[in-house]
């Protein structure tokens, strides 16, 4: 039996609400599938298991639980099931029960209140409570919830889920027919996807602060002649639909990627005093959202993907970092941050280690600018190129080298 924690989803998390359960007790999961969405200050992500078995004791929705808490149990193959399963943690038994009572299992208690219809039917008698107890199915945590904003009783429905468990679908089927003799109580309000402004700002408050208190910072700038990685990009654009056309943020995404499989030195974390290498180039891509905030979910293996690959991967993870749906692996694993402020954005940036990261990219706006080619001053597109960097980890010549690579690949834009 092994256990399924709530995940650190970032060094500024402290506490996750899982808002919402994709599997109930019962289910079979497999490393990779999404099995829940937790709330954060950074808005609900969906978080995936890595474990191989089938799922058992799910933790109550809507309680605010810290990192590291157990939210599910995972039995292998060949597991026995806990005894007395259910969709939540239940009451143990009182030590006063008489021993000579038989033993009658419990049914599971509801994840949210009683409907009113519930709380206002009579007490059956005795003997038809044993016989309810016995034959009622298990209800998951989510249809649980959505029966008591439906006015609909689970425990009356058939299930379809594995051992006759209630599921959502099943509420959802019951919902038209169903015609309770009291009102249900009104529905609370559902629980946003998106995110809370204010307390994200003071996560990130939190997180930087502590970085600016424990890292000891360097900084490096650069200017980047980016004449030849706009001509590449106007000619490979022309040629294509609109669909396919390539960003600037592409070009400078991939150079990045491009020069840590050059200096690996600068790709990973600082953990327990020692450096500790990424297990790939996995880049946290700064993502500005709207009403403020910022997330940098991870763009992986960002070094093996093509340019059209990798455009395809920032739409998404964009798309979906600013309407909700990041996964828990994009959040947890950036091996290193890039900051790109765009066209609108300032000439360059100097920015904050996310720890435990051990370096920060950051570029500026594009801008024209007097230029000394072959010994003519010519006007060219000239980009600003910045790192913060760890000074625990490395020093500036190594912090060099990375900015050096990532101009000797923006000036060859044919080979990313």
């Amino acid at each position: 039996m092994a256990d399924f924690l709530m995940p650190a989803l970032g060094a500024d998390m402290e506490t996750g609400t899982v808002v919402e359960w994709r599997v109930h007790a019962g289910d079979r999961v497999r490393p990779g599938d999404v099995v829940a969405v937790v709330e954060t200050h950074k808005g609900a992500i969906d978080v995936e298991c890595f474990l191989d078995g089938v799922i058992d004791d799910l933790a109550p929705l809507g309680q605010a639980l810290p990192v590291g808490t157990v939210l599910a149990r995972v039995r292998g193959a060949g597991e026995a099931a806990a005894p007395a399963a259910a969709s939540s943690p239940s009451p143990s038994p009182s030590p006063s029960a008489p021993p000579s009572a038989p033993p009658v299992t419990p049914p599971p208690a509801p994840a949210t209140a009683p409907t009113a219809t519930a709380a206002a039917a009579p007490p059956p008698a005795a003997g038809m409570a044993l016989t309810a107890a016995a034959t009622r199915a298990r209800v998951s945590p989510a249809a649980r919830r959505r029966a008591a904003e439906l006015g609909v009783l689970p425990d009356a429905l058939a299930g379809s889920g594995a051992d006759g468990a209630v599921v959502l679908a099943d509420v959802e089927r019951a919902a038209p027919a169903a015609a309770p003799a009291v009102a249900p109580p009104a529905a609370p309000a559902p629980r946003p996807r998106g995110f809370d402004p204010a307390l994200m700002r003071q996560a990130i408050a939190a997180a930087m602060a502590k970085s600016k208190r424990e890292i000891p910072h360097y900084y490096l700038q650069t200017t980047v002649d980016f004449a030849a990685a706009q001509a590449w990009l106007d000619a490979w654009n022309a040629e294509r639909d609109a669909i396919d056309r390539l960003l600037p943020a592409v070009l400078l995404l991939k150079a990045a990627a491009r020069a840590l499989v050059a200096v690996p030195a600068l790709n990973g974390f600082f953990d327990n005093g020692a450096f500790r290498p990424g297990p790939g180039i996995h880049i946290g891509w700064a993502v500005s959202l709207r009403g403020g905030g910022l997330v940098a979910p991870a763009v992986h293996d960002a070094d093996r993907k093509t340019l059209p690959e990798l455009m395809t991967a920032l739409r998404d993870l964009v798309q979906r970092a600013r309407s909700g749906g990041l996964r828990s692996s994009e959040m947890t694993d950036p091996t290193v941050t890039v900051t790109s402020l765009g066209d609108r954005g300032a000439e360059s940036v100097l920015g904050v280690i996310y720890p435990p990261q051990v370096a920060l990219i950051g570029f500026g706006r594009v801008v024209t600018r007097p230029w000394v080619v072959d010994g003519q001053v010519l006007p060219r597109p000239l980009l600003s190129l910045s790192m913060a960097a760890d000074h625990r980890a490395s020093d500036g010549h190594l912090g060099g080298q990375l900015l050096a690579a990532i101009d000797d690949a923006l000036q060859q834009p044919a080979s990313l």
